[in-house]
């Protein structure tokens, strides 16, 4: 757990864990920049063509790609987002798709 003053620089994370992910044996690197009380903020590095599996939404979440591309899943529905977009992510039972080497930041909100 990191105290919330502390400063981090996004860029070199993601590439830090972009390198982790791709030699990873499940594709994946990930690490909480950010816990403050309920708010809770991850950077999570995806290799291309492997997934984050389909888990429980927190009650409130969005997602920001700094690199890639993903595609979040949720029940029969889909959404792509490129690098720089953000979005909320599904109330529902979701996974988490890299269609290419992608790194994104995950801000929940649990209380």
């Amino acid at each position: 757990m990191h105290d919330e003053r502390t400063k981090h620089d996004l860029a070199t994370l993601a590439d830090d864990h972009l390198a982790k992910a791709r030699v990873d044996a499940h594709g994946r690197s990930a690490e909480v920049v950010l816990h403050d009380g309920f708010l809770r903020q991850t950077v999570i590095a995806i290799a291309s063509g492997c997934a984050l599996d389909e888990h429980n939404a927190p009650p409130a979440a969005s997602v920001q790609v700094l690199r890639g591309r993903v595609r979040i899943t949720a029940g029969e529905a889909s959404q792509e987002l490129g690098i720089g977009q953000l979005s909320g992510v599904p109330k529902i039972r979701h996974g988490l798709l890299a269609l290419e080497d992608a790194v994104v930041l995950l801000t929940a909100v649990n209380p």
